[in-house]
């Protein structure tokens, strides 16, 4: 396999902290910070009186003086600003993020002459509540105490979310909410942008930003998903706006939802689902989501806004207790993420939903519109002259977005395949739906409700005392200990294909390591197709003799773990150096001759062009699979795999990008798939019927054109419907030009949904880098094992280690001779208790 380039952030924290105005400090973060997409684990709900809305109490802790009226500016107080400091600031739009922005840059610097334009009257506004997190409300506490104090009074807090899934409530507690609504918080902002002598101009559409860029020092534009200003210099800001596939509809009932409630309905037109919160102590948002295709024939689509509005009352009655619901404007709309490769224009720059959008479902676009505000003030005090600070402010604001919106993808396309869980149990159910965006996890849902994540646990079968990644899986006869795969990586050390000491002292440390399944490298099934001179091949009877060294070692010295060989060649992208020396990259000399579905190079004018193969090459490779397979089962390999990944021969077939054949084995996805299923059947007649097989497929192309998720269901389902155990779900490697949604565990949505949408088990894969991702994604149905190879690289005992991390002592996973190290060492004298020193 070549391996990816390592990308950004991956492995690390997903969510960057935003630095707060004017420290270079940071907010404290808790795990009730984190939950504004929607928070941890539920304990199953019981009749009671609970959890009633309150406003929320003033904050006890106040500035000394009155801040409502801006004190005199003296040199002795307020130094002049910098003349390389904008004077004249002009901000198009007034919703959150321009207003705040406006407040703060008047706070900072009282003799600013700052406008902002809202083409609305004060009092209109779209939508209901607005959800802040506690890391925002701290950081509003930090920048405007007045401002802070002022939401404080307002806010109405809650800690529960209900989740209703075919007539039961599931409910998790902990997870520290606050809202308002939105009228009010705009009122507020008014409020301080007056007192600060900031210029209101309501009802006014601004003028056009270049002709503000010409009279002001500084433009801000926060006019909105739709806005004007990022389409009229799109050239610079270069704006990617994807269009997603549910409507959804922005309502209100009046009543307080006692918990932040998710309720599905399933209905004859397809599923459905309510969003609801309380935004005051008798007012609640209510969003209601589908597919568009749901929206559609249910007949939303001819409906009017009453009408529309009605008819969700009616689907969820129940939830609403039969109460009304209210709308204002309020229109079904399709999600839009926007992305922009450029956030500043000159001295224009972009603020909220016009420079980045985040699913509603995750809570935060109110929340990343004040966190912009609050950056871009910063960055305009801290900086030199205006060009650094908006550099400054996009460094700085960029990795923080990105997060998110990962996270909002992520959330987004759960909903979207809402249809595929709903079969799935209850608390499964729930928990799936928790943590859907990657941020809430398995261990932070136990920091926050214990009970319901205990109910999980127990549903999912785990022993007493035994956490999700060490309950056993059984795969036909073989019985894995844990659910942890060393994933196949290439190591490009053979010496003609046969595995040496390297490989032997490489493998064995890593089923000495605790993990339940240790992967091989791709063996290829000929010289010919090889990767590199450096590839372990298993087609002559040397080679078969130095892995049978290898697996005695594993099943007598790791008797608990099991050893599996993944079979492939290279196709079209064989014959290139190491990878140290040049990855993908063409032998200096002794290339042999590639083959491929097609005569397509991987990169033209780099890598040689393959030959296609012919009837006689595709039966000679057919059988060179099938005899590599006979020898894989003479050497004690306990599962194998088929690579039909990451460009490689048998991907070649699969991806219409790489096969452009006109005969059977070409054009139709049944057509791309007769020849790696020809392979598998032979490599199965061969394989002992007790001896698991799996496939790696990847389930994307990340490219135009390329194999899509829905192919890889497809795909999927053949090899299951052939006999195969578990499909092994990668991404990627196909083409050059491929553009990878990187981020943690970012390629596990593909596993998770071929696992719902076939009940086949599956391996996921793809940066998951610690043991609560394993646990997570375990818990809430979206794999059944879960493969690491970089963390591997790093740490050889990472499953070993990882028991230790969650006190699990269980299933005798050290070896007898590493017993003595199962503990962690002690740290040092300053874990030691202190002396005492004096008497009280």
């Amino acid at each position: 396999m070549t391996p990816p380039p390592t990308p950004p952030g991956v492995t690390g924290e997903e969510s960057p902290t935003p630095r707060l105005p004017g420290t270079g400090g940071q907010a404290p973060r808790t795990p009730a910070a984190e939950a504004a997409d929607v928070p941890p684990a539920p304990a199953e709900a019981a009749p009671s009186a609970r959890r009633t809305p309150q406003p929320a109490a003033v904050a006890p802790t106040a500035p000394a003086e009155d801040e409502q009226t801006p004190r005199p500016t003296t040199a002795a107080v307020i130094p002049a600003p910098r003349p390389s400091r904008p004077l004249r600031i002009g901000v198009i739009g007034g919703g959150p993020g321009g207003l705040y922005a406006a407040a703060l840059l008047k706070r900072l610097g009282p003799e600013r002459d700052i406008t902002v334009w809202e083409r609305n009257a004060p009092d209109d506004t779209f939508g209901f509540g607005v959800v802040l997190s506690d890391e925002t409300l701290g950081g509003i506490e930090h920048a405007d105490p007045v401002i802070y104090r002022a939401l404080q009074d307002e806010f109405v807090r809650w800690d529960d979310i209900d989740i209703v899934h075919r007539g039961r409530t599931l409910t998790s507690g902990g997870h520290g909410f606050a809202a308002l609504g939105r009228r009010r918080l705009l009122e507020i902002l008014h409020g301080r942008c007056a007192s600060l002598g900031v210029r209101l101009r309501f009802c006014t559409p601004a003028p056009p930003a270049a002709e503000l860029a010409a009279a002001y020092d500084l433009v801000i534009a926060a006019d909105g998903v739709h806005s004007l200003t990022r389409d009229a210099h799109a050239d610079t800001f270069a704006p990617r706006i994807t269009t997603h596939r549910c409507r959804y509809i922005w309502l209100a009932a009046d009543f307080a939802f006692d918990a932040f409630r998710f309720e599905i309905a399933e209905t004859a037109h397809g599923v459905m689902q309510l969003h609801g919160y309380p935004y005051a102590p008798d007012a609640s948002t209510v969003i209601i989501e589908m597919r568009e295709e749901v929206w559609r024939a249910a007949g939303f689509d001819t409906a009017d806004e009453q009408e529309s509005t009605d008819l969700c009352a009616k689907i969820f009655a129940e939830a609403l207790g039969g109460r009304a619901l209210r709308s204002n404007s309020s229109s079904w709309v399709a999600f839009r993420t926007v992305v922009n490769d450029r956030w500043s224009h000159g001295n224009t720059v972009l603020l909220g939903d016009a420079a980045h959008t985040a699913h509603f479902s995750i809570g935060s676009g109110t929340k990343l519109a004040v966190e912009d505000a609050l950056a871009l003030a910063a960055c305009v005090e801290e900086q030199p002259d205006l060009r650094a600070a908006l550099a400054a402010y996009e460094t700085e604001r960029r990795p923080v977005v990105e997060s998110t919106q990962r996270a909002a993808a992520a959330s987004l396309r759960w909903f979207e395949e809402l249809a595929g869980y709903v079969e799935q149990p209850p608390r499964q159910f729930a928990f799936n739906l928790l943590t859907r965006s990657r941020r809430v996890t398995h261990d932070n849902l136990r920091l926050r409700d214990a009970a319901f994540t205990d109910a999980v646990e127990r549903d999912f079968g785990c022993p007493p005392g035994t956490p999700p990644m060490f309950t056993p899986f059984t795969l036909r006869g073989l019985t894995l200990r844990n659910r942890v795969v060393v994933s196949p990586m290439d190591m490009y050390s053979a010496v003609n294909g046969v595995p040496g000491d390297f490989h032997l002292v490489h493998l064995g440390a890593r089923a000495l390591g605790g993990a339940g399944l240790v992967m091989t490298e791709m063996v290829c099934v000929s010289a010919e197709g090889r990767i590199t001179p450096g590839c372990t091949g298993l087609y002559t009877p040397e080679q078969a003799a130095a892995w049978r060294r290898v697996t005695d070692f594993v099943h007598d010295h790791s008797p608990g773990t099991a050893i599996g060989v993944q079979l492939g060649h290279s196709g079209r992208k064989g014959s290139t150096k190491l990878m140290w020396d040049g990855i993908d990259q063409p032998l200096d000399e002794g290339n042999w001759r590639i083959a491929a579905a097609s005569p397509i190079p991987y990169r033209p004018g780099v890598n040689q062009v393959p030959h296609a193969l012919d009837r006689v090459g595709l039966t000679d490779i057919r059988e060179q699979f099938a005899a590599a397979t006979g020898r894989a089962a003479h050497c004690g390999f306990d599962l194998l795999e088929l690579h039909c990944a990451h460009g490689y021969l048998l991907s070649g077939f699969l991806s219409p990008l790489t096969n452009g054949r006109t005969d059977a084995y070409g054009g139709s996805l049944d057509n791309r798939l007769r020849f790696p299923l020809e392979v598998f059947d032979a490599m199965r007649g061969v394989w002992p019927d007790d001896r698991p097989m799996t496939v790696r497929i990847s389930a994307t192309d990340w490219a135009q054109g390329g194999t899509t998720a829905e192919d890889a269901v497809e795909i999927a389902r053949a090899f299951a419907a052939h006999g195969a155990d578990a499909i092994d779900v990668s991404t990627g490697q196909v083409v050059p030009d491929e553009k990878p949604e990187y981020g943690r565990s970012y390629q596990t949505p593909y596993a998770d949904r071929i696992r719902n949408a076939l009940g086949v088990p599956v391996i996921a894969v793809g940066a998951i880098s610690s043991w609560d991702d394993v646990n997570s994604l375990l818990l809430a149905g979206r794999a059944d094992l879960c493969a690491l190879a970089r963390p591997h690289l790093y740490d050889p005992h990472w499953t070993l280690h990882a028991a230790a991390d969650q006190d699990y002592a269980g299933a005798a996973l050290w070896p007898d001779p590493y017993r003595a190290g199962s503990r962690k060492p002690p740290a040092g004298r300053t874990d030691a208790p202190k002396p005492r020193l004096t008497l009280s």
